[in-house]
């Protein structure tokens, strides 16, 4: 119940978890991870550390992090092809733009060494992307007025990380998570559903669930480290207001994902980051399933009800940090991943358009004095595009577009 609360107090603080994303997991976790576009997990620094490699939490010694991005994604939507007679769900031509891009994100860590070669840290992070909210003129984008949703997720890393040998180690998370959930202006597909009833405007739903993250962090030779890990499929409790909506009656588990890179310190004064990751929409039905012919086979709502037809998602991470002098750093980096939207299933995407395939980032670290350092980032993803056919209108297209852009700042103390 403790923990409980306490989620509760923290996601309080986040109003909508919009970020930066690949797919709806940030391209980075933290200031300084961020800034090299998510590069980190040969190389750790702060306290966000166990969002991205738990094992890097052995070498960045006692200190506690805290920061908020300032986040604008601008998304919107073209429907081209008048409807026609038999149309199952033809949608309005015209242009129409989200109004909701504006958004603060907190992030929290702390570390604390217990021995030389054993610590404990809680890493506080936040997944997003999912978030519309489309004005009902017209009738809304589904005839049924204002019409979009919202999906924030939160997690809580608890941290054990052990320095087994000379600049190698291990960590393991258990992973706390708390994620909500609401959609508006979707009555339209009730006809569609298994519930009816549990489709749209059911107001907030949220859900708990747990997993954890294990990883190895450490030194190659004495200019290279390396670093990997995994985090398991987080079991989530089910969205039941909205148990005619997604898959598996309103299962909305997080998918698994890996991490691995190297970090390069040749050159005197820099490091050379290079991360990929690895995400498994496809595994979470709700996510992955396609909207036909699974919509045609088993209705919203069913074990193989339609869902947003996400692809897997692998992306690349380039990171570089100069340490000008002993008290000033800075980050640059640059990330690719090919959207996992298919011009195939642009119609529920419509809610959800976790498209961006580029992020390019800077950033800084200066210390104010030996215990005290200010870090900030900015990033912009330029504008992306999907455009395929309304499958339920044989005339029409439909063309999700999204830009995003955004700067986070933090404050680091180590003691």
């Amino acid at each position: 119940m403790r923990l409980k609360l306490a989620l509760a107090a923290i996601t309080a603080l986040v109003p909508a978890s919009a970020l930066a994303t690949n797919g709806y997991f940030s391209h980075g976790y933290g200031t300084i991870n961020k800034g090299m576009a998510g590069a980190g997990s040969a190389l750790s620094q702060d306290s966000i550390a166990a969002a991205t490699n738990p094992a890097g939490m052995a070498f960045i010694g006692t200190r506690i992090d805290g920061g908020v991005e300032v986040f604008s994604p601008k998304r919107k939507y073209s429907v081209d092809g008048n409807p026609a007679q038999n149309d199952m769900f033809p949608l309005t031509p015209g242009t129409y733009e989200s109004s909701r891009d504006a958004f603060a994100i907190p992030h929290f860590g702390f570390n604390r060494s217990l021995s030389d070669n054993t610590a404990f840290g809680v890493s506080v992070f936040a997944n997003g992307g999912m978030n519309t909210d489309y004005p009902g003129g017209n009738g809304g984008p589904f005839y049924a007025g204002r019409t979009g949703v919202n999906l924030e997720q939160l997690f809580i890393a608890p941290t054990w990380s052990w320095e087994f040998s000379d600049n190698q180690a291990i960590g393991i998370s258990p992973v706390f998570a708390y994620q909500r959930f609401e959609a508006e202006g979707l009555q339209g597909f009730a006809a569609f559903s298994s519930d009816g009833g549990a489709v749209s405007n059911q107001g907030t739903d949220d859900a708990w669930g747990y997993g954890y993250q294990i990883g190895w962090q450490g030194e190659i030779t004495d200019t290279l480290r390396g670093g990997i890990s995994w985090r398991n499929i987080l079991k989530m409790d089910e969205f039941d207001k909205y148990r005619g909506l997604f898959a598996e009656q309103g299962d909305f588990d997080i998918p698994q994902m890996f991490n691995a890179g190297i970090a390069w310190s040749g050159i005197p004064d820099h490091w050379f980051l290079l991360d990929v990751q690895h995400i498994r929409y496809s595994e979470i039905n709700s996510v992955g399933n396609p909207l036909l012919p699974n919509l045609m086979t088993a209705p919203l709502g069913a074990d193989q009800g339609a869902g947003f037809g996400w692809d897997d998602m692998t992306i690349v991470k380039l990171g570089w940090q100069w340490q000008q002098t002993p008290s000033h750093a800075w980050r640059a980096g640059v990330s690719y991943g090919e959207n996992p939207i298919s011009d195939e299933d642009v119609l529920l995407n419509i809610l959800a358009p976790g498209i961006q395939e580029w992020h390019f980032t800077g950033g800084f670290t200066h210390n104010v004095t030996s215990n005290l350092e200010l870090s900030g980032m900015a990033f912009f993803s330029p504008k992306n595009k999907v455009t395929g056919p309304n499958p339920l209108a044989a005339n029409q297209t439909i063309t999700l577009e999204m830009h995003q852009l955004g700067a986070s700042a933090s404050v680091g103390w180590t003691f």
